[in-house]
């Protein structure tokens, strides 16, 4: 068997959501974090993830990495790329989702991918091409107030022609509900008249059911990780998967527990409260932190005073709409972010080095300055704790044993997922 999906992911915490649905549904699935420079044993490997920090980057940078990591999955001779973002759809005006796009279609020499952003089960669905937050639509769900990427449209349609100078179409539900059939002419019909881009409704798994059916066999597909756990399926149709146990199974795991969060959202708020309620924390301020190394020291001290017990420690940089404004607003938007990644990226390495084992870290861009800090260049995933987030684990040089590492996006994950995280673990 060769490689099968061959995955492209704008940021850390969605590829290892992707990955994640790869698991679930029976893949093999390695991460990469960026394109590989030395080979790789890829045996009894199905899927790989290449994780890319491209989300928020100048688009011709995201484009330039987008590319050499569809190369490297080419040379790998992957049947099937897929190009994943958020399922919230967050980028800019300008790009990156549309660009990335236009680029690898061009690349492949094809004419129409599909957009399926949606992931019913995390409550982001797409109807009448409009994207919904549970009962909310996405400009009125909280992303409205993202610090990188505001979400002020929930229109796909019209988001995405912003980003290309192509024709963007929509699949709506009724034509999907008619069947893989119906949904595959309707999708040739589109191509005829040049359209090559569709946002694709989606309100459930039997929906993303139908849409793997439809597209398996696609040079190119893009969205969420809800498409990526469908797909599986339709991949033993075809005969390119083996049935497979225990996909997602790892070593044991070991060493102290950490939790570093930069993610602002939502979701991640209501986790930090909770897990307050229960436990002490450490919270970081940009401010403070642009001044001097002081609270970098003081957050290092309140961590290694609590790291031999057995609850896990929580350092913190979330913080609510209105502080975050006030931070952008002193320090400039770029300026405030890079100063809490940059922080978080220290903890997490000396933090590591000191016998943290268990470490999860929650928001996108955290998560790759993390990433990036302790070097790592590969993950293999394991068991899932919510929906989009697994448990993963890497080899440190540093280390004798694995690092469990768990990358959450921001905006997913129940109210106690920084107490209940690592009890998967045990």
């Amino acid at each position: 068997m060769s490689i099968v999906l061959g995955a492209i992911a704008d940021d850390f915490t969605g590829a290892t959501d992707l990955a994640n649905n790869l698991v679930r549904a029976g893949m093999r699935t390695l991460q990469v974090i960026g394109v590989p420079q030395d080979a790789l044993d890829l045996s009894n490997i199905d899927a790989i993830v290449v994780a890319l920090k491209s989300r928020s980057c100048p688009a011709q940078d995201a484009i330039g990495d987008s590319l050499a990591a569809l190369d490297w999955l080419q040379d790998q001779g992957a049947r099937q790329i897929f190009f994943k973002y958020c399922s919230t759809f967050d980028s800019t005006d300008d790009g990156n989702i549309g660009p990335v796009a236009d680029a690898l279609l061009d690349q492949l020499g094809a004419r129409q991918t599909v957009m399926v952003p949606a992931f019913p089960v995390n409550g982001r669905t797409v109807y009448q091409g409009h994207l919904f937050v549970g009962d909310r639509l996405l400009n009125d769900s909280g992303m409205e107030h993202h610090p990188l990427n505001p979400m002020t449209d929930a229109d796909l349609v019209r988001t995405l022609s912003r980003q290309t100078p192509h024709t963007v179409g929509l699949l709506a539900r009724s034509t999907l509900a008619a069947g893989p059939e119906q949904a595959r002419a309707h999708l040739d019909r589109l191509e005829k008249q040049n359209v090559r881009h569709v946002i694709c409704d989606t309100l459930d798994e039997a929906d993303l059911t139908v849409l793997a059916a439809t597209l398996a066999q696609s040079a190119l597909v893009t969205g969420g990780s809800g498409l990526g756990g469908a797909l599986p399926a339709e991949y033993r149709r075809l005969g390119w998967l083996e049935n497979v146990d225990n996909a997602g199974q790892l070593a044991p795991a070991s060493g102290a527990s950490l939790i570093l969060s930069g993610s602002c959202s939502r979701a991640t708020l209501r986790q930090v409260e909770h897990f307050l309620s229960r436990f002490e924390g450490f919270a970081l301020n940009p401010v403070a932190l642009a001044d001097s190394d002081d609270q970098i020291n003081e957050a290092l001290a309140f961590a290694r005073d609590r790291l031999s017990r057995k609850d896990p420690v929580l350092i913190y940089a979330s913080a609510t709409p209105d502080k975050v404004k006030q931070a952008q607003e002193q320090l400039g938007a770029a300026a405030a972010g890079e100063l809490v990644e940059r922080a978080l990226a220290r903890l997490a390495r000396e933090l590591v080095a000191e016998g943290v084992g268990k470490l999860l870290v929650a928001g996108g861009e955290t998560s790759g300055a993390v990433v990036s800090a302790l070097g790592i260049g590969k993950l293999r995933i394991g068991e899932q704790i919510d929906p989009g987030v697994p448990w993963t684990q890497t080899h440190l040089p540093q280390r004798e044993t694995p690092l469990s590492l768990a990358l959450k996006s921001g905006n997913f994950g129940g109210v106690d997922f920084f107490s209940r995280a690592f009890e998967v673990l045990l």
